[in-house]
């Protein structure tokens, strides 16, 4: 991992010498000479890490580490120590100092593997207070939000982006937590700190989707009694969640490419160029690669967009799942409700796993909610919808089920019959090579070909 590292050493040559170390290895590396210039650094700016000698003139590293300790996001601090200060870097230690190198150092390499060592802790506790945090803003623990096997890798692929500046464009039904998995991507992002602006481009009217998403300047149209925000404004040091993206009318897919491109935008009305501080994670229930084939959706706004896809399946694909998330809404809801009730009978339970769930896990907490309400000691199948109620077989294959599962049997046949090769395949299942291209990643066939 790269980091930004403050280094606190009194000894000119010495470093230098640890700041081309560093700097050699990717980090982003700002020196100090001496204790006092080193707390008005950290006082500035932002440190991940701080590498600091134990003994300074003027203010030391030890108090230099104490009064940072206690800010709200402290950096990691590694102290630079002589033989005769040993037993004080080992107290720093215990005080929640990372941990200490004695001088001289013959070995750079043994700096390198702490530094990232503390890095990589940084980073985790990070993800864990971002997480944990979350809990507080009404989204659930992640052990939940990523249960069940079929999430494991969607879960890696979160955290990997989520410290990254690409924009994330996230397939899934509707109801199956796209926006949930777009808020964790924020929260553990170095923009966490800014705001996380969400936006339905299918529940604004056309006429108004480009002042919703620019904002507008007085008088920019009938109605525009005053200058009005939009949501990349508001969104600044932030993210912007364009939800159901494929819904965008082809002639704003246009201004909407020149802000992923150049990074600016115009209010409706005025002529000033914005800057567009954002972060652009997007999602859709639409095959955008379809999309832009048909030529619905522009070609070079899916490729901007589409810098790293996340698929999420749909809870018919997660039956194992459901006890789980039953048994949270219901302690949820109870909570809100007021109400004590023992949690569900094993006949409910039943004709809850059989169900085929076309709302996803929207639908689940919507019959939930209804069911708590309903229920007097626990939930009982009697306080389900009809649907479920009369559902005590499971419906393991719905039709979609089914056509999607012959869907991947031909692409599989194909590339078998031409050896893998994709361009022959495509021939033959008279699909362009970009359409077979997302069939593959959305049936995770792409290791399999």
């Amino acid at each position: 991992m790269k980091g930004r590292i403050l280094l606190v050493e009194d000894d000119e040559t010495f470093r230098s010498f640890l700041q081309t170390v560093l700097e050699d290895e990717g980090h982003d590396v700002l020196t100090a000479g001496d204790g006092l210039s080193g707390a008005r650094l950290i006082k500035g700016k932002q440190f991940d890490l701080v590498i600091s000698d134990l003994k300074m003139p003027g203010k030391s590293g030890l108090e230099l580490f104490r009064d940072t300790i206690q800010d709200a996001n402290p950096p990691r601090f590694i102290f630079l120590t002589a033989f005769g200060t040993v037993e004080e870097a080992v107290g720093a230690m215990k005080d929640g100092a990372f941990d200490f190198l004695t001088k001289p150092l013959e070995d750079p390499d043994t700096l390198l593997r702490i530094v990232n060592r503390a890095l990589e802790g940084l980073q985790h506790s990070r993800d864990y207070r971002a997480l944990k945090e979350s809990e507080t803003v009404g989204l659930p623990p992640e052990e939940l939000i990523f249960a069940g096997s079929a999430m494991q890798s969607i879960r890696k692929l979160v955290h990997n982006v989520a410290g990254t500046t690409a924009n994330v464009l996230i397939y899934g039904e509707s109801g199956t937590g796209k926006e949930l998995v777009a808020r964790i991507i924020h929260l553990l992002s170095p923009r966490s700190n800014g705001g996380f602006v969400p936006l339905n481009c299918a529940a604004i009217p056309e006429n108004l989707l480009e002042s919703e998403l620019f904002g507008h300047e007085k008088g920019a149209f009938t109605g525009a009694i005053q200058a009005r925000l939009g949501k990349f404004e508001l969104a600044k040091g932030g993210t912007i969640f364009l939800d159901e993206i494929g819904e965008m009318p082809v002639s704003l897919q246009a201004k909407l490419l020149r802000v992923l491109q150049e990074r600016v935008f115009e209010r409706v009305g005025g002529g000033k160029e914005i800057k567009a501080d954002v972060r652009v994670i997007a999602a859709t229930n639409r095959d955008l690669a379809e999309e832009v084939v048909e030529k619905r959706f522009r070609e070079d706004l899916f490729y901007r967009l589409n810098v790293f896809p996340v698929n999420l399946p749909p809870l018919r694909e997660r039956r194992d799942i459901i006890p789980l998330l039953t048994e949270y809404f219901i302690q949820r809801f109870c909570r809100q409700v007021g109400k004590k009730l023992k949690g569900i009978e094993p006949e409910a339970l039943k004709a809850m796993k059989a169900y085929a769930w076309p709302g996803n896990i929207r639908e689940l907490q919507n019959v939930v909610e209804r069911a708590v309400i309903l229920a007097q000691d626990m939930v009982r199948a009697a306080n389900l919808p009809d649907a479920l109620a009369r559902s005590p077989e499971p419906v393991a294959i719905t039709g979609k089920d089914k056509l999607r599962m012959v869907e991947r049997d031909l692409i599989v046949k194909a590339l078998e019959q031409h050896g893998g090769n994709r361009r022959l395949a495509a021939e033959e299942l008279r699909v362009s090579r970009r359409t077979l291209q997302y069939k593959l990643k959305e049936f995770g066939l792409l290791d399999e070909d």
